[in-house]
């Protein structure tokens, strides 16, 4: 399953650098470089936790991380998945060049929430410094459904059936 992932991420990927036709980098030697280690750079995270402050239940906020190229090879940003259907990832698809800003960006979808919501998103890198990142993002919500349970003492579930 995880190589079909690859498979897929990798096919995706070459899209979007066949369709770029502003890159440094030929889209052939774009992909090798996000896979061979001896390409790989370092990538400093300007911002990977954000607070969106409060929101009201159905509103739609657009948050964007920003990341810099701290090394001497092309930064490649090959995938960001977000840890639920609420949000929608994109980022920047072209190579990212030295000393050059890439940015990740996250549409949440605040239906159905209501308190204090902790989202993430998983980016995948050509980078040293660990190729997996995880960006964090929190906020409030009001006006939603309570998240509070009912609950039923069960001595008086029971006194209910004997009645």
């Amino acid at each position: 399953m995880t190589k079909i992932r690859l498979l897929i991420i990798l096919l995706i990927v070459a899209t979007g650098m066949v369709s770029c036709k502003n890159n440094d980098l030929k889209p052939k030697d774009a992909m090798k470089s996000a896979f061979d280690t001896a390409n790989f750079t370092t990538v400093k995270w300007v911002d990977s936790l954000k607070n969106f402050g409060t929101i009201k239940n159905g509103e739609k906020i657009k948050l964007e991380f920003k990341c810099i190229n701290s090394g001497t090879k092309p930064l490649i940003i090959t995938s960001a998945r977000p840890g639920c259907g609420c949000t929608i990832a994109d980022y920047t698809h072209s190579p990212i060049l030295p000393n050059q800003q890439g940015v990740v960006t996250a549409e949440f979808n605040s239906k159905n929430f209501s308190g204090t919501v902790n989202k993430s998103i998983i980016v995948n890198t050509n980078t040293k410094n660990g190729t997996e990142h995880i960006l964090y993002f929190t906020g409030n919500i009001t006006g939603g459904p309570s998240n509070d349970k009912t609950m039923v003492p069960t001595h008086e579930i029971r006194n209910e059936k004997h009645n």
